[in-house]
């Protein structure tokens, strides 16, 4: 007799939904997945994947300016030429990698027997899904298991109504045909951090307003003051305790009115001033499942919602925005409603990557955590300026900075600040995650020149610490 598969519908396919919706099919689920715009979702299609290639643009064309500091020069039939970035062509490439991308997503998913089905979801009840088929009609769907993965849109003000020409969401840059001359972006969090350093190593002439005392507020302060010196260095205007009250079409360009009165005027405007989960209209809270006041979906450390049955993971959660903790959160899920080994997430084992020049890396407790008591640590940062791989390379900003738990040694967080942190900080991940101590990272061979040896270096600093 063949055992009846238990039916799982995932609501969105990006990371959280479609990593949910594999292990699920390796547990040997019927699964379908309901997703509107492309498998991948934002991550894939017009938020990380994207913007990280629009910076690995940029930062290719900061090292022609980096060049003669190697003692590398261009022949003299060349000289006085510029590089120059092409949007229509930068912008091309980038959506064609993100369609390609998506294809090999939802190929894989369809390779391992899941059902992708082109449409919007609505939870009806408690193992009961309205499918919305973008072909037209509907189709009632019986899902034992349903995992809300809807994600999150930008914010938008009434003061200033993105028009996809000038005025623009991150979102919506990857329409331009000709790179902004003088953008103005508002919001220093990441993503105003990361697409004003991407700008501004294409060419442009980029303002960042920020309404906090410096960019990146909620990032390691050490750190923060790092990127930003390298921004006003490399010619970026950054404007602190600016707070924009309104930003409008002026002629070909546009006008940011800041609340102290002073006005900004760019031919563009980034907005980046948060994001709004999308929550409204699933009929979650007609089916049991709490939201918070911002509409986010309250879970549990397993991805259970206050509904039997129903799961949510990723930016409609509100936990963590990354796509590694949404992957994460939809496998938890799936594994706890299917009956698999099931560890809860640790937030403290996420690590995290700004992805300006240079990039921020960060892992476990944080400096804040260690001032305000949360954790008794010791502390130890070492600047890059020192390693040889680094003078090798013309790196002089950037550091090292662990964390070790007092009297035992045990690693509790780091920062790194270097070209490449998102990889350097696996190690220190690494001694996170498995609770190594200072001397167990310290007494591990590194490679003679490199950057990773910074971190042995920290970490050996650390043992003469009372």
């Amino acid at each position: 007799m063949t055992e009846r598969k238990t039916s799982v519908v995932v609501l969105g396919g990006g990371p959280g939904g479609y990593e949910a919706a594999l292990v699920a099919a390796h547990l040997g689920a019927s699964v379908t997945v309901v997703d509107r715009d492309g498998l991948g979702g934002a991550a894939v299609l017009t938020d990380c994947v994207p913007s990280k290639t629009l910076i690995s643009v940029g930062d290719f064309m900061q090292r022609f300016e980096a060049a003669t500091d190697l003692g590398v020069g261009f022949e003299a039939a060349h000289a006085g030429e510029e590089a120059t970035a092409d949007a229509s062509r930068v912008n091309a490439r980038i959506l064609a990698l993100a369609a390609a991308q998506s294809h090999d997503i939802e190929q894989r998913l369809l390779s391992e027997g899941v059902r992708v089905c082109r449409g919007v979801g609505r939870v009806l009840a408690p193992g009961r899904v309205r499918i919305e088929v973008e072909s037209g009609g509907t189709e009632d769907v019986d899902a034992e298991v349903v995992l809300v993965a809807t994600g999150a849109t930008p914010r938008v003000m009434d003061t200033a109504r993105p028009d996809g020409r000038r005025i623009l969401t991150w979102q919506q840059i990857y329409a331009l045909e000709e790179l902004p001359e003088r953008l103005v972006v508002v919001g220093s969090g990441v993503t105003g951090a990361e697409l004003a350093h991407a700008y501004l190593g294409l060419g442009s002439e980029v303002t960042l307003v920020s309404s906090r005392d410096r960019v990146l507020p909620g990032e390691d302060a050490d750190a923060a003051e790092v990127i930003e010196n390298v921004f006003r260095r490399r010619g970026m205007t950054v404007l602190n305790r600016s707070r924009m009250a309104s930003v409008v079409r002026a002629g070909d360009g546009v006008a940011v009115t800041l609340e102290d009165g002073r006005t900004v005027e760019g031919s563009h405007c980034l907005l980046a001033v948060g994001s709004v989960p999308q929550t409204a209209g699933l009929g979650l809270e007609e089916a049991g499942v709490e939201l918070t006041g911002s509409g986010h979906i309250k879970v549990d450390r397993v991805s259970r919602t206050s509904a039997r049955g129903i799961y949510a993971a990723g930016d409609c959660t509100g936990v963590l925005p990354l796509a590694s903790v949404a992957a994460m959160q939809g496998r938890i899920a799936m594994a706890h409603a299917l009956g698999d080994a099931v560890t809860p997430l640790n937030l403290r084992g996420v690590s995290a990557n700004i992805f300006t020049d240079p990039e921020i890396a960060t892992v476990g407790y944080s400096q804040t955590d260690i001032d305000e008591g949360k954790v008794d640590a010791h502390t130890v940062m070492l600047p890059l300026a020192t390693n040889p791989r680094a003078k090798m390379q013309n790196v002089h900003d950037g550091f090292v900075k662990l964390f070790a738990r007092k009297g035992i040694g045990t690693v509790v967080g780091g920062v790194v600040v270097a070209p490449r942190a998102s990889e350097l900080i696996y190690p220190v991940t690494l001694a996170v995650q498995h609770r190594l101590t200072v001397d167990q990272l310290a007494g591990t061979f590194t490679v003679y020149p490199s950057m990773s040896g910074s971190i042995a270096e920290a970490a050996r600093r650390l043992h003469t610490i009372d």
